[in-house]
């Protein structure tokens, strides 16, 4: 639908560099559990792909894109707050076991913080109202400003 912004057509090719929060958004909102229900929710998946552990993932997955849909809505209710809160403690809690391999390093900053966030949905209210995204434009902007590394301009 021409109200959804898209992502880059070459998404994933070293070519189509980073996509933006806005990109990320509509991945995880839209495309991507779209793809992986169709991809890993199948019962008929072939036996050499381990459907069991595919539904792990997916539902693990799931439960990511789940708490993103809530937390990009334009309106914010305790009871929204606190499926978000589940949501992203379900699918922290199961990172290690979903993928063992996580063990193995230290937790990151970010996967912290993201249990901070249902606080600032209870004091702030719907994340649309006080995230960084106009910030995160204008950085965009500066980025593509070639200076050829000199300071004062190009």
């Amino acid at each position: 639908p021409s109200w959804i912004n898209s992502v880059p057509k070459n998404y994933g090719d070293v070519k189509a560099g980073t996509i933006k929060a806005d990109e990320w958004r509509t991945l995880s909102t839209i495309y991507l559990p779209i793809a992986l229900i169709i991809l890993w929710g199948d019962k008929h998946t072939l036996a050499s792909q381990k459907p069991d552990v595919l539904r792990k993932v997916l539902d693990h997955t799931m439960s990511l894109f789940q708490a993103t849909i809530l937390v990009c809505r334009y309106t914010m209710t305790s009871d929204r707050a606190a499926a978000f809160r589940d949501f992203i403690d379900s699918w922290v809690n199961g990172l290690r076991t979903i993928h063992p391999h996580t063990r193995e390093h230290t937790p990151r900053t970010n996967i912290h913080a993201a249990g901070h966030i249902y606080d600032f949905l209870v004091r702030y209210g719907p994340i649309l109202n006080w995230w960084c995204f106009p910030f995160e434009r204008l950085v965009g902007a500066l980025q593509k400003i070639n200076t050829n590394d000199h300071i004062g301009g190009e």
